[in-house]
């Protein structure tokens, strides 16, 4: 393993039975300390990829390191290094959120007084002391997160896997789990998160990768990897009753608008055009123009600094947003497959 390595995959492939490819040679490196994303629409491979890394499945093929530990030699070590939080909270709604972690602790192995005085340190650190003699079936969905998060904390681990963490919970819900998280890897702890919220990596991780199809199409910083797309984004929805006839314009726009000197890329995708270009505000005069001469009605415009999203519409000529709409095949297709539920 390479020194300050916690995570190390190399050419990772994962194949389900009827040929599901949902992870297709995914190669990934974290450093201990870091805050990672794994960031991409429903069905992607991010799900399956990170289970692979905490031994939950098995892969097809390629080589995993964790903690220090080869998967294929030391699972068992594997597990002792990591604590994970699925995106499915799994508790005991009869037990207090104090009980609920003690009972962690000894299933951990640590003993009553320890399990005890971890239990109190978790509580603290989550902001449930006021809470942890009630019964968890009174939680809130942000609460329940928290005392989620806290068990996958208790025997200490140096790597936290976390599936999609703020899923379905409120905005203030959302931000109170990301001050605890920042709180945790201010610690130490290194953390390894899927999202497909972009405002969720960009505002926590330090790096990031983009994944797409059970492949990696970026990595970078979410500053860098918005830099790549350079100035301002221009978005232009074409208005029209009908969608076929709104594609159509949005492609006939794109074709009238592609080549003029202040554009440096241009997408058309469900109606919508997307623009790049070095200053937008000057440029929407020359558009509107450009786009009444052709008698091509606008239902939106607007101006704003690249995002995450698009990045990854840079890379798959597909928005983020659209993916979580419509789902994607990767994880999805495997679950139907496996007769599971699609909450990825």
């Amino acid at each position: 393993m390479t020194a300050n390595k916690i995570v190390q995959v190399e050419n990772l492939v994962k194949v389900y039975k009827g040929g599901v490819r949902a992870v297709d040679g995914i190669d990934v490196a974290v450093d201990a300390g870091e805050f990672f994303g794994f960031l991409g629409p429903n069905g992607a491979g991010k799900t399956t990829t990170m289970k692979i890394l905490s031994t939950l499945l098995r892969k097809t093929s390629g080589k995993v390191i964790v903690a220090g530990h080869d998967m294929d030699d030391d699972p068992g070590a594997v597990r002792k290094s990591i604590g994970f939080a699925m995106q499915e909270v799994g508790l005991d709604d009869l037990a207090t959120g104090r009980d609920f972690l003690r009972l962690q602790g000894i299933l951990y192995g640590l003993s009553p007084k320890d399990a005890n005085g971890r239990t109190d340190e978790l509580l603290e650190l989550v902001g449930l002391t006021s809470v942890a003699s009630r019964k968890v079936a009174t939680y809130s969905g942000g609460m329940r997160r928290r005392v989620d998060l806290a068990g996958a904390l208790m025997h200490d681990p140096q790597l936290l896997f976390l599936d999609e963490p703020t899923t379905g919970l409120d905005p203030q819900s959302r931000l109170a789990i990301w001050d605890h998280l920042r709180e945790l890897n201010s610690r130490g702890v290194t953390v390894f998160m899927t999202t497909q919220m972009m405002e969720e990596a960009d505002r926590l991780c330090k790096r990031v990768a983009i994944v797409d199809k059970g492949t990696i199409v970026a990595e970078g910083s979410p500053m860098s990897l918005k830099t790549e797309i350079g100035g301002d984004v221009v978005q232009i929805s074409v208005a029209s009753p009908d969608s076929e006839l709104q594609n159509g314009l949005a492609q006939k726009s794109l074709d009238l608008l592609k080549d003029r000197p202040y554009v440096t890329s241009a997408t058309a995708t469900d109606g919508v055009v997307n623009l790049t270009t070095p200053d937008g505000g000057p440029v929407i005069p020359d558009i509107v123009n450009i786009m009444g001469q052709s008698d091509i009605a606008i239902a939106n415009l607007s101006v704003s600094r690249p995002t995450l999203d698009d990045v990854f519409l840079k890379h798959t000529g597909r928005s983020i947003r659209d993916e979580e709409a419509s789902g994607g095949d990767g994880d999805s297709a495997a679950r139907q497959m496996l007769g599971l539920s699609d909450r990825r």
